[in-house]
């Protein structure tokens, strides 16, 4: 019965895990080694908190904390934000998530000018690529114009 609880608690990291990648890191959401490594590590954070009689609530915390930690800046949050604060009078609400994500892949090049730590956010090279990638979207959206 021990057996099928881990399975069951590495279930739900997996899938706690899928769900922010999916969300905010497209770029690992398929990478399965880190997936399993890292639910792992927070299956066995949690089950080191219980046994060292952490309450539920506090072994959670801790797992979550590892499962999440270290992850690097996710360029969809930023594209996210972008199309949401600069394009949302051209698209409707319910469309800013599916136009962000198309825009990733067209957006990479502009990222990979930029030396993108988890701290990037504070660094004052963030405005420069906020203002590069709000002006990538804009020629995207010009040219599709002007195919139509």
């Amino acid at each position: 019965m021990n057996d099928t609880i881990q399975k069951q608690d590495l279930s739900y990291f997996q899938l706690r895990l899928q769900e922010l990648l999916d969300q905010s890191y497209p770029e690992l959401a398929k990478d399965s080694n880190f997936i399993s490594a890292r639910s792992d590590f927070a299956l066995q954070t949690y089950t080191k908190a219980i046994s060292s009689k952490h309450t539920h609530l506090e072994a959670s915390h801790l797992a979550n904390e590892t499962l999440f930690s270290n992850l690097p800046f996710s360029k969809m949050d930023m594209l996210f934000d972008i199309v949401c604060n600069e394009f949302n009078r051209d698209i409707k609400d319910e469309q800013l998530r599916e136009f962000a994500v198309k825009m990733f892949p067209i957006s990479l090049p502009v990222f990979n000018k930029y030396n993108l730590d988890k701290d990037f956010e504070e660094n004052k090279m963030y405005d420069a690529l906020y203002t590069e990638l709000t002006g990538t979207i804009q020629l995207w959206i010009d040219k599709q114009q002007m195919i139509k």
